[in-house]
């Protein structure tokens, strides 16, 4: 466990972690302070902020489980200690690390008398177990269990519903919020019309990602919500200076980059996201996780340098060029 001393700066704005602690692998924790505010600017932001952290944040789930040997969801099976209910709701708390995009396969592949645990999961080479010794079942006889499982990344909930029950498929209740609790809190410190606001930050999370973490996605989720605002700004700028406007290079850049910095000021490349680009949601995702939110990140990659991004392909610099090409 990590505690520091809380020291309150009255010059600029500034974060620090005050407290970070690891309960179990399951289990991370991390206090947060933000100061000084002016009145008001704690509440606007810790609320704004616990809302993002726990709606917000991506996670990875096991979302299906299939096994042609299962009748129905609340049958027993000889030489399994517990029900297949049982089982599913043991799939669901599996925690898991990843960075995918679409659903992946994987399997369980155990052969008893024993215990099966996630660390009988066969996986995708994205994803990772946090906890290894979370419990699957236990095998009284010497019998094979195989179960084929679906896992996916994405936030909030995912009910099952009843009609999709099919082929031996049964789909898993999905709760893909890997922070567990957060809450703020406030400290007022001053008089009159001095008086100035700490913001506290609590983090809990389930072990796939740090809280501190945790906080830089929730703090660039909340920016990337509030960028069409900034692009209603920047349209208007962009009609009133048309005589400025400059055609955007193609790939490579830096051929052309050059001249591209002589015209900065009036372009602004580094205040245009690539938002205003439509590219497809995972060209854009793959983008965003490589630090690339503008259009001065984008033209200070070469064609080399995006091809280095980890499932990156042809097609989607091709993809990029389009819409380079249509702005």
């Amino acid at each position: 466990m990590v505690l520091e001393k809380v020291k309150v700066s009255t010059r600029t704005l500034q974060w620090k972690c005050v407290e970070s602690r690891i309960d179990s692998k399951r289990l991370y924790y991390g206090r947060f302070i933000l100061s000084p505010l002016m009145k008001g600017q704690a509440d606007t932001i810790g609320i704004a902020m616990r809302r993002a952290l726990l709606g917000e944040i991506e996670g990875t789930c096991i979302t299906r489980a299939k096994s042609e040997k299962i009748p129905h969801e609340y049958s027993t099976i000889v030489g399994i200690q517990e029900s297949v209910h049982e089982i599913l709701m043991n799939l669901k708390e599996i925690v898991l690390r990843s960075n995918l995009y679409g659903p992946r396969n994987a399997f369980i592949c155990a052969k008893g008398p024993g215990y099966v645990t996630a660390q009988d999961i066969i996986l995708p080479p994205s994803v990772e177990i946090v906890d290894n010794t979370q419990n699957i079942a236990t095998l009284t006889e010497p019998i094979n269990l195989s179960i084929g499982l679906q896992i996916e990344r994405n936030r909030g909930y995912s009910i099952k519903t009843t009609n999709n029950f099919h082929d031996g498929s049964y789909p898993i209740d999905a709760v893909f919020m890997p922070v567990r609790n957060a809450n703020h809190s406030i400290h007022s410190y001053g008089n009159g019309n001095e008086k100035q606001e700490i913001l506290f930050l609590e983090i809990w999370t389930n072990g796939s990602l740090t809280p501190k973490e945790a906080l830089h996605e929730a703090a660039r989720n909340l920016i990337d919500l509030f960028i069409p605002f900034l692009h209603a700004e920047e349209e208007t700028l962009h009609l009133e200076n048309n005589q400025h406007r400059v055609p955007l290079p193609f790939f490579p850049f830096h051929d052309r980059l050059a001249k591209l910095r002589k015209k900065k000021k009036e372009i602004a490349l580094k205040y245009i996201f690539i938002d205003q680009l439509e590219l497809p949601p995972r060209i854009y995702n793959y983008l965003k996780k490589s630090n690339i939110h503008t259009l001065l990140d984008l033209l200070n990659n070469s064609h080399e340098d995006l091809m280095k991004i980890e499932h990156f392909q042809i097609e989607d610099i091709k993809q990029i060029l389009g819409s380079l090409e249509k702005k």
